[in-house]
């Protein structure tokens, strides 16, 4: 599309269609370098958002598919967390709260390294990004190649996947913990409210809410909610940005999930550069049996985030029971896992080592430069990153309590390949069963369980249906060769995309839209959902270049330097599952 509205991008297409409706989205929240999930509402770029949005704007443009990614780690910290939030400096400070003034990121973060010409939130969002790099790879080699895209997004996005997995490690069982509600992306989820309980909020006239100025306040998190989450970041921020230190730290499914297919993406961008990645995959597995160990229920048929501070006679809850009902319920009734051991540990620590130390024997070209710079200190910042986080886990309990409250969190380990079989299994019943009723009563799967005491169809992430998780769930079906069923979650997504103008957020049970309208990244996995029926005809998909009509127009039309994908490379062979689809799947 020009600025004018003329259609110069899949010329083919009806003028209306759902894909050019969701190319105008992206192209209306574009700045230039990254994409806003909405200009009202979201007018900065986020992280988790970017990432998805990348995923679906390789279908369009894939020059600005890397761009948008490399603008978000261009505001990397030192210590390797990639903030939540990059602010836009020409956007006021008064649109969007908490700002930059309130994180003070070049100041208060000084010590964790934060950028000193970028302002940035402190706090961190799900690790999607080696998964979006990789699939932003896959869609044209040949310009990622000539650009050294992954070669320079490599050394950062390793440097990230260490800081979640050693200083983020508070309950000392190999997990990331959040130490914050927003760091996890369901924002206001009751699986926040017991531990929440323990933090006294913020007054309330020392802040204001300028999320209530676009949206409705029965569809927010209550002002009380508000309160606790500016007290937690304020703690964060006055301790400069350091971990462990706070009152709030849980292990949640969905994060660690994220990490560890990303951990995936990372091995197969390590083989692209000419690495093993052997020893990644074999981190992920690891990740994989420590998901499983501390997080998931049997009795429940799905995964619980873990309170690391819960029951440690600090405050916190023993969760007994399950909250909605009373009753006990498997491991939530009693606490059957054990803290990682000390054998288990340190033999993670040494295979880690070892890993460090294979991947740097087996590196070649184009990954030498960046694997020195990235990774010559490995040894000594692993070793400041353990001590950092070992000495806080230490002083308190590392086992902690699961958190007896049913979220989609719990079912979205099913994106990951080395799922045991039975577990994926049972994570497909549980979507479909009373709780989140997929393929019955509810056209989406909602964000929490629809029996729960806390179920609001239209209160942000406590009932609402989001795009990007059930998303996930597609891609968690299909790779668990769970066709059918994924055929019938991708074809509501669409009709819901487009019958609620890309809405943020809908209700489960009828599709209503709330939040906000175009938004970036619905309108995005609309797209990556659309072009989905081409690539499952692909057998190996990974040594083919994807190519689409327009991608010259659009790129050349918005003053992006056309390019040529060059076919002639050296075709990629996949590796893992998480490649090619074993296990049944069909999806990069």
């Amino acid at each position: 599309m020009t600025h004018s509205g003329a259609h110069v991008y899949d010329p083919d297409r009806p003028a209306g269609s759902l894909h050019l409706r969701a190319a105008r989205v992206l192209e209306g929240n574009w700045t230039g370098t990254s994409t806003v999930p909405s200009h009202g509402l979201y007018p900065h770029q986020w992280s988790w958002d970017s990432a998805f949005i990348a995923i679906g704007l390789r279908h369009l443009s894939p020059l600005r598919a890397q761009t948008e990614l490399e603008t978000l780690l261009g505001a990397q910290w030192g210590d390797g967390r990639i903030p939540h939030i990059v602010f836009n400096p020409s956007v006021p400070l008064d649109a969007y709260f908490p700002s930059p003034d309130f994180w003070r990121s070049s100041t208060a973060g000084r010590a964790a390294g934060a950028p000193r010409t970028v302002q940035t939130s402190g706090i961190v969002q799900p690790p999607v990004h080696a998964l979006a790099a990789w699939l932003v790879h896959q869609a044209d080699p040949g310009l990622s190649r000539s650009r050294s895209f992954l070669s320079r997004m490599y050394p950062r996005l390793a440097a990230w996947h260490r800081y979640l997995l050693h200083r983020r490690d508070l309950g000392g069982g190999g997990l990331a913990s959040v130490v914050h509600p927003w760091e996890q992306g369901m924002d206001n989820s009751p699986c926040w409210d017991a531990p929440l309980s323990r933090v006294t909020p913020a007054a309330p006239r020392s802040f204001r809410r300028a999320d209530l100025d676009h949206g409705s306040a029965e569809d927010r998190p209550t002002d009380l909610d508000y309160g606790r989450y500016v007290r937690l970041a304020t703690d964060y921020r006055d301790g400069g940005y350091a971990d462990g230190a706070g009152e709030f730290a849980v292990e949640d499914p969905a994060f660690n999930a994220l990490l560890i297919a990303s951990e995936h993406a990372l091995a197969a961008i390590a083989q692209e550069l000419g690495a093993a990645g052997t020893a990644r995959h074999a981190r992920a597995e690891r990740l994989t049996a420590a998901l499983v160990e501390r997080l998931w229920d049997p009795a429940e048929g799905m995964f619980f985030c873990r309170d690391v501070y819960g029951g440690d006679g600090r405050g916190g809850e023993s969760y007994g029971g399950d909250a909605r009902d009373g009753g006990e319920s498997g491991a939530l009734g009693s606490e059957r896992r054990s803290p990682e051991s000390g054998a288990l540990a340190s033999e993670r620590r040494s295979s880690e080592s070892g890993a460090h130390g294979s991947e740097r024997g087996s590196r070649s070209g184009a990954l030498a430069p960046e694997r020195r710079s990235a990774e010559s200190s490995d040894h000594a910042s692993e070793r400041r990153s353990r001590q950092s986080g070992a000495h806080a886990s230490e002083q308190r309990s590392r086992a902690g309590a699961l958190i007896p409250e049913r979220s989609v969190a719990g079912l979205l380990p099913l994106i990951l390949p080395a799922l045991p079989r039975d577990i994926a299994a049972t994570l497909v019943r549980t979507a479909g069963g009373p709780h989140f009723g997929l393929g019955g009563v509810a056209r989406l799967a909602p964000s929490y369980d629809l029996t729960g005491h806390a179920f609001d169809p239209h209160r942000y992430w406590r009932g609402p249906a989001w795009f990007n998780t059930n998303w996930l769930l597609e891609r968690g079906l299909r790779l668990h060769g769970e066709h059918g069923r994924a055929e019938e979650l991708r074809a509501a997504l669409l009709e819901t995309a487009d019958t609620s103008g890309f809405a943020e957020y809908v209700d489960p049970y009828t599709g209503e839209a709330c939040g906000a309208l175009g938004f970036s990244w619905t309108a995005a996995l609309t797209l990556d959902l659309l072009h989905e029926p081409a690539r499952a005809d692909q057998a190996d998909r990974s040594t083919q270049v994807v190519s689409h009509p327009g991608y010259r127009a659009f790129d050349s039309v918005h003053g992006t330097p056309p390019h040529t994908s060059h076919a002639s490379h050296t075709p990629h062979t996949p590796h893992s599952s998480f490649e090619t689809g074993a296990k049944g799947g069909d999806r990069g």
